[in-house]
């Protein structure tokens, strides 16, 4: 489980396209040290294995073709900057709101304004995800736990508000309009529709 909040961001410094997929390896400094063979890694939002790695410097995670289908990480080159986070351990402080690291869909950035210090991006959510998001909830974008600051339903598309320390220290700095972001929309929603839904089968 992940909350969020990203240590830092790492470099794609190789990558290797097998017949099962895709290994990437990321530079890193703080994400990349104390590390343990098999250890969860939330990359821009998506949850992968750490194979192999050298403390402090680099790891490895490999994606089946299945995460390449789902998500961008495919399309990523030598180069690229990634959002990290460890896992969370057991007695670690929650900053965020429970992310997974399983993404559900691609959304696109349609609007970038920049307000005084702050930034506001728009999204376009894939058909079908805009239920699970409510104003002020937690939505997660690109591994980033954000708080939706307005909702256009019917439309599709949802808006956050985007603090200067996030803005700097993510990936985020580097989207433009047409950009792709991996969604994980609040589990807890999902959880709810299932229970309604059981409910009145």
């Amino acid at each position: 489980m992940f909350t969020g909040i990203v240590e830092e961001t790492g470099e794609i410094v190789a990558r290797e396209r097998t017949d099962d997929g895709l290994r990437l390896r990321i530079g890193a400094d703080a994400v990349a040290t104390g590390l343990e063979h098999g250890q969860s890694i939330s990359v821009s939002g998506v949850c992968l294995t750490v194979e192999r790695f050298e403390t402090g410097a680099w790891f490895e995670v490999f994606l089946a073709t299945e995460t390449v289908e789902r998500t961008y990480l495919g399309t990523l080159e030598e180069g690229d900057i990634v959002n990290l986070e460890r896992a969370m351990p057991a007695d670690g402080r929650f900053d965020g709101h429970v992310v997974q690291g399983h993404v559900d869909a691609v959304a696109t950035v349609t609007e970038i304004e920049s307000v005084e210090e702050d930034w506001f991006f728009e999204f376009e959510l894939p058909e079908g995800y805009a239920k699970y998001v409510v104003e002020k909830g937690s939505i997660t974008l690109d591994g980033i736990s954000l708080t939706v600051a307005d909702l256009d339903e019917a439309a599709g598309r949802v808006t956050v508000a985007i603090i200067p320390t996030t803005y700097d220290l993510t990936t985020l700095s580097e989207k433009s309009v047409g950009d792709q972001v991996h969604l994980e929309v609040d589990v807890l929603a999902k959880y709810v529709e299932r229970l309604l839904e059981a409910r009145f089968e």
